[in-house]
């Protein structure tokens, strides 16, 4: 991601990187402790790779009603919002498909077990796990009570709140941020990009690639945001080897039970918030061919990357290579 020249930092968390962005450089340490600690939080609510974690709790529970706290409920709140808005497209309740994959710890945790194996699974990982491939539970097994933060989760599902939780804590970050410092701020968690109070003059520059880690000089696009979100799903960079040998990726179809078959490498999405953003993206992965038509009915600036690197734009996302508008 290429910016202004502002104040800056970058840290890791959730198994990616974090950039945070703020209009006037000496507000950084200030805004860093305000994303360190809010980030804390929502890692503690909802990691699926920590046993005292409240989704661990949860998923654990075997169906019974859970008592949850209001973070924890607003997260479901939004991933229920985002199957919901995608007819199930984005479904919170992967969780057990996503482990039987593979994906059954911290990101950074697995390459590095895979790449000390020689990029193999290993041999006791849920990866040789004879996979029950199939439709996930769906996310109307996830019953939540909002007024009493109670959560029961039916039909054997578990959680995952992968697809949205990441996305949702950049735009809480980010208005945390900007209203307790007064100025702009842009997080990114990830490539999952929020922005809050004023931009700077020129917007906030960044650069969409496959990998958000990826210098300018790969291929990609650079755009200016001044509001809302930006997000980019991809099936290119969060991916190992699966059962066979087969390269995997996080990404679930959740008619199938299996990572998404599509057309598309890359999605990247603009919208009011960085969460809508990210359910648009990800569910443009998983409708494949279909999600052109979809993306340009519902107005949202979208940049979607064939396999062979060709790219279709909707909805006034910018055509050329410079910078433009995309939100």
């Amino acid at each position: 991601m290429t910016t202004l020249a502002v104040g800056s930092d970058s840290f890791s968390v959730f198994g990616t990187t974090a950039t945070l962005l703020v209009s006037e450089p000496g507000r950084v340490p200030a805004a860093r402790a305000i994303a360190d600690a809010e980030l804390a939080a929502v890692d503690l609510a909802c990691s699926r790779f920590r046993p005292d974690s409240e989704l661990s709790r949860l998923n654990a529970a075997g169906g019974a009603v859970t008592a949850v706290s209001e973070l924890f409920a607003d997260l479901v709140a939004a991933a229920l919002r985002a199957a919901r808005l995608t007819d199930g497209d984005v479904d919170p309740t992967c969780g057990q498909a996503l482990a039987e994959i593979g994906y059954d710890r911290d990101f950074a945790e697995l390459r590095t077990v895979q790449a000390q194996a020689g990029g193999v699974p290993a041999a006791e990982g849920p990866a040789h796990r004879l996979r029950r491939a199939g439709r996930v539970p769906g996310w109307r097994s996830v019953q939540l009570d909002r007024e009493r933060r109670e959560v029961r989760l039916a039909n054997g599902a578990q959680l995952d709140l992968g697809a949205t939780a990441k996305a949702w804590a950049a735009d809480h970050c980010a208005q945390i941020i900007a209203g307790r410092l007064g100025c702009g701020v842009l997080v990114s968690l990830g490539g999952d990009m929020a922005v809050a109070g004023p931009a700077p003059a020129e917007g906030w520059r960044v650069r969409v690639t496959d990998d958000h880690a990826a210098g300018p000089g790969e291929p990609g696009q650079t755009v200016t945001i001044r509001s809302g979100g930006l997000a980019t799903s991809s099936t290119t960079v969060r991916t190992w080897t699966g059962s066979g040998g087969q390269r995997a990726h996080h990404i679930i179809n959740p008619a199938t039970g299996e990572p998404a078959r599509s057309c598309w490498r890359t999605v990247s999405v603009a919208a009011g918030s960085c969460v809508d953003a990210n359910t648009a993206s990800t569910a443009a992965i998983i409708r494949s061919a279909a999600a052109l038509p979809w993306l340009r009915d519902a107005g949202l600036p979208a940049r979607l990357v064939r396999e062979d690197g060709s790219v279709e734009t909707t909805a006034g996302w910018p055509r050329d290579p410079g910078p433009g508008d995309a939100a």
